[in-house]
């Protein structure tokens, strides 16, 4: 509870998105396609709530998706842009809070990786 409120209490957002101002105007700008996929085929994958298929699955619909930040605010999620993602991360990961690093190889240099 105590990691709860250290994340998200100032917010009434049941869900935060930390993003790094060098990608700002990328979301901005961005269009992301989203992939209808059959049910059938896929099953829940033990960590993560991922859910995988064992074999090829066919795409039913194929919708374009802009408006990135507008739809951020529309779903109740909280965008927090930041200088640098690390100094979140590192506090994140050692929390009792739900996350997912997704993309963070795309992340500006650590900082611990500095020269100077």
């Amino acid at each position: 509870m105590a990691d709860r409120e250290r994340f998200f209490g100032q917010t009434a957002a049941g869900r935060i998105h930390v993003v790094e101002s060098g990608w700002l105007e990328r979301i901005r700008d961005g269009r992301l396609y989203a992939y209808q996929l059959p049910a059938a085929p896929f099953r829940p994958y033990a960590t993560g709530g991922y859910w995988v298929a064992d074999e090829p699955v066919e795409a039913i619909e194929r919708v374009a998706l802009d408006q990135l930040i507008e739809r951020h605010a529309t779903a109740g999620i909280e965008l927090r842009i930041t200088p640098s993602i690390w100094p979140f991360w590192r506090r994140v990961i050692s929390s009792s809070v739900e996350f997912s690093g997704c993309r963070l190889r795309n992340a500006a240099g650590h900082p611990d990786d500095r020269e100077g």
